[in-house]
């Protein structure tokens, strides 16, 4: 307990722990919103590259023409590629010579990145006017045209039919920029159609159709125990129709339609079903499933009984791509779409925030999936998305509660917000979705003016509920920040506070990334019970079985340093170099892509801490202690 000069934190006697901590408690939320996926970590740099972000213009397409060329371009759904991709570019070239080619660019995602020796790959879809003599160059260059930063000649040459061409091309060495377009040229005149245009940098382990190795990085650094996908509201859409339909988002990419993302621009589906998973497993991450329950955002709802039975159907086989074996027909699918190996699954969630279902529909929704999950795959855990309040008929093993509030309240009236929750027969608690914001709620237009990521004052908030949500790890189970990504470009945000924050070549951690990572990166596997009498700090205490390792969380939220005496009854003794990783910074620092590192965490070595000794945190500081006995 705490007491007056200085304050106590006194743990309870670490050979009795007062509950477990999973590998799984900390987590990551993932939907498509503020371009995570198609501008973020999907590594595709085309924008619109099936033509069919919008039905009347080939948005971020433009016509490229050099002095004495001349070219326009349209859209074209009397020449499809495909049934899935409707629409066609239509090149039509009046005059074009070797010398003066005409032919169209793509500016990306706010630029295409152009990094030193960098190899790109490019892969397109392309046919032409009958006996069409022309050849096809592709290059990356400068948005005025003048500067080549990579290219090459495309063979064989075009035809009167659809065929794919691929080619890869390397920069010299360059001063990266995102003032850059992808080019495709041609040298004759004529008609030439494009049905799908790709480009991709190197992705994380070199997977096709990979993710960027950065933003990559990043979430590799927090060490997640699981993955929450496919969101959100890009699980439920808009509408029924535009849902996230995971059995379209199989197969070559080329191939996918892709679909309205709810957040106001149109989702490629690269990021399908198996590179979600594919995603997982190069984090050494479960998956956690949600699978659409009959519920879209604009109110439409599926009614339970024979309706209702071709979505449970379809869930079933989602699983079954999850889990399935080679005997099994999605699990088959599974292994000729790349992954012989089954992923493993423990937890599947019904629907997204069915509280805001206001048919009273979700109750029967969630009993008929509940029913035909459990028959099939009993060792699975269920989980609610209608939170703590809704109490269905089917007692679910898990339910999901989302919490977005100002810092001041997790550090306050929420920091003992779990402490009286019924414990015995109750369900395990997931907050699936959870973020301090400073002042200005996210759904509150003003907040548009404020950065994207949070400042400093927002991680105190973050770190004082982590604290109370593994003081209560008995209990909450599993827990994500959320919105995880945003590109922080104009036009690219949706949604603040975010986690992650970046552009086309640079990524940043916000202050709540980094007191994120403190607490996902060092923690026990046990819970002491630890008190502290002084509201206006806050702390956790774990344990490492194996090893017996201690683990001290405090967050002193206050503008004056406060010295805090550590009592570990049963520890006597500590190695000679305690480890402190310090986070502290003015409430109002922040980090962005020009001051990325402005506010990081520090480690630093305190020698000859024993029980009983003072440690002084900072002013407005969150700090993790090390203590190897």
């Amino acid at each position: 307990m705490i007491v007056a000069g200085p304050l106590t934190l006194m743990a309870a006697n670490a050979g009795k722990p007062a509950g477990t901590i999973h590998h799984r408690l900390y987590g990551l939320m993932t939907e498509e919103i503020n371009h995570s996926y198609d501008g973020g970590l999907y590594g595709e740099l085309i924008q619109n590259r099936a033509f069919m972000d919008d039905t009347q213009t080939p948005r971020h397409w433009s016509v490229v023409q050099s002095e004495g060329a001349e070219a326009t371009i349209t859209l074209d759904r009397d020449h499809p590629r495909s049934e899935n991709l409707p629409e066609s570019l239509r090149l039509d070239v009046g005059s074009a010579s070797a010398d003066h080619p005409a032919g169209v660019a793509n500016d990306g995602y706010w630029g295409i990145p152009v990094r030193s020796r960098t190899r790109y790959t490019a892969k397109f879809y392309a046919r032409a006017n009958a006996g069409y003599p022309g050849s096809v160059t592709l290059a990356i260059q400068s948005e005025d045209g003048r500067t080549i930063y990579a290219k090459a000649q495309v063979t064989p040459p075009l035809t009167s039919q659809w065929r794919s061409y691929t080619a890869a091309f390397t920069t010299g060495n360059v001063v990266p920029t995102a003032k850059a377009r992808f080019v495709l040229t041609v040298d004759r005149p004529g008609t030439v159609w494009l049905g799908y245009v790709s480009l991709f940098p190197p992705t994380w382990k070199n997977r096709p159709n990979g993710l960027r190795p950065d933003l990559m990085q990043a979430l590799v650094d927090l060490k997640p125990g699981f993955l929450r996908f496919p969101g959100g509201n890009y699980l439920e859409g808009n509408t029924i129709s535009e849902r996230f339909d995971w059995k379209k988002t199989l197969g070559p990419p080329e191939d996918r339609p892709g679909h309205p993302s709810p957040w106001g621009y149109r989702s490629t589906d690269g990021m399908g079903l198996l590179e979600f998973l594919d995603w997982c497993e190069d984090m050494g991450a479960e998956p956690l499933l949600a699978v659409y329950a009959g519920y879209s955002l604009n109110g439409e709802h599926v009614t339970c009984g024979p309706d209702l039975a071709p979505y449970v159907q379809d869930a079933l086989d989602e699983i079954e791509y999850v889990t399935g074996d080679k005997n099994t027909k999605w699990g088959a699918v599974r292994i000729r779409d790349g992954h012989p190996k089954p992923f493993p699954l423990h937890y599947v969630e019904i629907g997204n925030e069915d509280n805001f279902d206001k048919s009273g529909s979700y109750d029967g929704r969630y009993a008929q999936f509940y029913d035909a999950i459990k028959a099939k795959y009993p060792q699975l855990k269920v989980i609610s998305s209608a939170g703590s309040d809704h109490v269905p008929s089917r007692k679910p093993d898990v339910v999901d509660e989302h919490n977005y509030s100002p810092a001041a309240s997790f550090e306050g009236v929420l920091s003992s917000h779990y402490e009286g929750y019924e414990r015995k027969g109750s369900p395990e608690i997931f907050v699936g979705e959870w973020a301090a914001f400073e002042d200005i709620a996210p759904w509150d237009q003003q907040s548009h003016a404020l950065p994207p990521t949070p400042s400093m004052k927002a991680a105190l908030g973050d770190a004082a509920w982590m604290t109370e949500m593994e003081r209560n790890a008995d209990l909450v189970v599993m827990q994500c920040y959320a919105p995880l990504m945003v590109n922080v470009n104009p036009g690219g945000r949706q949604w603040r506070p975010d986690m992650i924050g970046y552009d086309a070549l640079t990524t940043f951690g916000s202050p709540s990334y980094y007191a994120f990572q403190m607490f996902s990166c060092n923690h026990g596997d046990e819970v002491l019970k630890a008190a502290l009498t002084d509201a206006a700090l806050h702390s956790s205490v774990t344990r490492d079985s194996r090893t017996g390792a201690i683990t001290v969380k405090l967050v002193n939220p206050q503008p004056t340093p406060q010295p805090v005496k550590i009592e570990i009854p049963g520890v006597t003794s500590l190695a000679p170099n305690m480890t402190a990783i310090t986070l502290a910074a003015d409430p109002a620092d922040t980090n962005a892509i020009d001051t990325p590192k402005k506010v990081v965490p520090v480690t630093t070595k305190v020698p000859n801490f024993q029980p009983g000794g003072i440690y002084t945190l900072p002013a407005y500081s969150i700090t993790v202690l090390e203590m190897k006995q």
